[in-house]
């Protein structure tokens, strides 16, 4: 029994010799390929056939070949990273764009380096120096408090991804959302139950979402032939805590509405907890609109109705452009328009 033990025990060790010593070399000789066709295909930048790519897939597991990152990246002058910069970690929309990045990224070999900004331009650049040191190979900005110029400048240096914006310049490319249409078909459905006197919490008015979300809502109002009124908008900072003290100013202020639309979810969840404190029942008081539809929009009490606009796809859709431009490839991502999900929040107004 000891001797049979034994030999078990030597064909593990050769066996894990062999996976040990396999090179890319033989996995090409084995799929019969040539070694660059393997190592694009395990970088994620190959444009190759299927019967191609399953012939490397089962030599990779018949040799038990273990890509070595490290030396991969050095053979290519790459470290495999790339930087993302989110304007916060926490946060139940950036947090689920930060799981798509990750999961594009790895399929292709690369993991992310991640800083926070906080929601601060100089605490963004910082962060975007601070990854640069890093020597990532490419840098992934999520809705950014940077200028076009200075994010231009960056982009002169290394490949980059910004999201939430419209910017054209060589080695960067922009994914943008249509937050003007959202902001238009959040105030269009509150229209369209009869609500007249819509009011409105922005956001950080120093960020391009905030103006375009206000921009839509805006548009809406005119085009029903409806008068702006400054006095039914008031700021928020994208958090819940403002989207509370907003809604408290509003009601303090004594201005008349029956509709609310907030310029996202979080900010629409911490007016909710405003007009209850205030004992207005959403929607039978006061109809309830947010934005982004975090998952928890659809456990809120009631369900919240908002403009569907899916964190984890925009940070797919961003890694998935920042492959294509370290490929040397045009990016061809784009996000689909935003779409509007109605739920028991919503409702007539007792009176027009």
């Amino acid at each position: 029994m000891k001797t049979v033990s034994g030999s078990k025990g030597n064909s593990r060790t050769a066996a894990r010799r062999e996976a040990s010593t396999a090179t890319l070399g033989m996995v090409a000789s084995r799929a019969g390929v040539s070694p660059s066709t393997v190592s694009r295909i395990l970088n994620g930048t190959a444009v190759v056939s299927a019967l191609k790519r399953a012939a490397v897939d089962a030599a990779i597991a018949e040799l038990g070949f273990v890509p070595n990152p490290m030396a991969r990246g050095l053979a290519g002058g790459r470290t495999l990273s790339v930087g993302v910069v989110t304007p916060t970690i926490d946060s139940p929309f950036y947090g689920v764009a930060l799981r798509g990045i990750e999961e594009e990224l790895s399929r292709a070999g690369y993991s992310p380096l991640i800083a926070s900004a906080r929601f601060d331009a100089t605490e963004e650049a910082r962060c975007i120096e601070v990854l640069r040191s890093r020597r990532v190979d490419g840098i992934i900005v999520l809705d950014g408090w940077l200028g076009p110029q200075a994010l231009r400048a960056h982009a002169q240096a290394l490949p980059m991804v910004v999201t939430g914006r419209q910017l054209k310049a060589p080695n960067l490319f922009a994914l943008s959302c249509d937050n003007f249409e959202g902001g238009r078909l959040a105030t269009q459905h509150l229209l369209d139950l009869g609500h007249r006197r819509i009011a409105f919490i922005t956001g950080d008015p120093q960020h391009p979402d905030a103006n375009e979300r206000l921009a839509g809502y805006r548009a809406a109002l005119e085009a029903a032939g409806l008068t702006f009124k400054p006095g039914l908008v008031v700021a928020g900072e994208f958090h819940e805590a403002s989207g509370l003290a907003a809604v408290e100013r509003l009601l303090d202020s004594r201005q008349r509405f029956t509709a609310l639309f907030a310029a996202n979810d979080q900010m629409a969840f911490g007016a909710a907890l405003g007009l209850h404190r205030r004992g207005l029942r959403i929607p039978d008081d006061v109809s309830l609109v947010g934005y982004d539809d975090i998952a928890s929009a659809l456990y809120a009490a009631p369900p919240l109705s908002t403009v569907r606009q899916s964190g984890h796809e925009v940070g797919q859709l961003a890694a998935a452009a920042m492959l294509q431009l370290l490929a040397g490839e045009k990016p061809r991502a784009a996000l689909p328009a935003p779409r509007f999900i109605s739920r028991e929040s919503t409702g007539a107004p007792r009176s027009a």
